[in-house]
């Protein structure tokens, strides 16, 4: 009788084994990357031709732009503009949100601008108390302080932002988290080249942007010199260009920050695919904060806007099944993030006394 009951204590672990390994896939990094205010109709349906050729948008009325981003066809018109996304992403990964198809992403806060947004993706949840860019601290958890406070993750996340509200909307002065904002450098006894260079390229580029931003670039500069230097396990990098190119109205230069986006994640996918510690095990998830208007309205974006809550959503990783463009009609909300990207990583994520948005259910093999 011991015996048998030895045996099915046994067995009863091996299943319970078994179902563990199934609840946890081959992803053990996140790369978050959020780019502000990025149009879905860009990432579909690539360059606008009313856009493109209207000179109250464009500071030169050049044939070299239209020879660049334009082409008859949708598909050659959005590879141009974003080479990697549409060669890689599309055969390696997903992309949602192409509501010509019936594919739909939305924000589910009421305000359609940056902060909420920020807060609502990060969270799971909307609050709406969150209602300005100049929202004090946000003292609610996010999924980034949930992955830190785990002990495998502890002192393994980072964030580099554009935006020094950004910093507020992670609670940085009260995090643990290395969250490095405009102009702080990295700091440490034993910087690399990398990072001591990138400390000193975002104090000499030209802060041309304002709203106490720093410029994508610079961004990149930090995050990819830091991850190099320390191998993080989550990193987010938060960068917002073409928010404020759309805001001032030069369309021209929204479409360069789009392509030379695309470049930036295929440098640092390449780079990250080329790090032991990093290859065949990393995931990424590339978002956006809110939509924008169309037509005339395309450089503004808040409740009063139509269509500002229209947003899309990448991922890319091992564990993600190469789904391309998603055809299927269907809806995600942005409060579905912070619960996709814990269980990547095998971590259910939860908030005491909040119902967080479900985890997309196709992003990953397992459940």
């Amino acid at each position: 009788m011991k015996y048998r009951l030895f045996i099915i204590l046994l067995l009863g672990l091996f299943i319970q084994s078994i179902s563990l390994a199934q609840s946890k896939g081959k992803t053990e990094n996140i790369v978050l990357i959020l780019i502000d205010g990025l149009r879905w109709q860009e990432i579909f349906r690539g360059a606008e031709f009313d856009l493109l050729t209207n000179p109250k948008y464009n500071s030169v009325d050049s044939l070299e732009r239209m020879k660049k981003y334009w082409a008859e066809n949708t598909d050659d018109r959005r590879k141009k503009l974003m080479p990697f996304i549409w060669s890689q992403i599309a055969a390696n990964g997903q992309l949602y949100g192409n509501r010509d198809l019936g594919n739909k992403v939305d924000v589910a806060n009421p305000y359609w601008f940056s902060y909420p947004g920020r807060a609502e993706l990060l969270s799971g949840y909307v609050d709406e108390k969150i209602n300005s860019n100049g929202y004090k601290n946000n003292t609610n958890m996010n999924v980034l302080e949930f992955i830190h406070s785990q002990k495998a993750y502890n002192n393994k996340v980072c964030a580099f932002a554009c935006w020094t509200p950004v910093g507020k909307c992670l609670n940085k002065d009260n995090s643990k988290m290395m969250i490095n904002i405009p102009w702080e450098n990295i700091t440490g006894d034993h910087l690399t080249e990398a990072e001591i260079l990138a400390n000193e390229i975002q104090h000499l580029a030209p802060k041309i942007l304002g709203y106490g931003e720093r410029l994508d670039f610079e961004v990149y500069a930090l995050a990819k010199a830091y991850i190099q230097a320390h191998h993080p396990k989550v990193t987010y990098l938060d960068m917002g260009d073409t928010d404020e190119y759309a805001h001032s109205g030069h369309y021209d230069s929204y479409l360069e920050d789009i392509h030379q986006f695309d470049q930036i994640l295929k440098h640092l996918w390449d780079m990250m695919q080329g790090d032991a510690f990093y290859k065949g095990n990393t995931t990424f998830v590339i978002v956006t904060d809110h939509g924008r208007g169309v037509g005339a309205e395309w450089t503004s974006h808040n409740s009063d806007i139509a269509r500002s809550q229209e947003t899309w959503l990448m991922v890319m990783g091992p564990d993600s099944p190469a789904l391309g463009e998603v055809k299927t009609e269907g809806q995600i909300y942005q409060t579905q993030y912070a619960a996709t990207i814990a269980h990547l990583l095998g971590l259910h994520y939860t908030v005491d006394g909040q119902t967080v948005g479900e985890k997309i259910q196709s992003v990953s093999k397992f459940k």
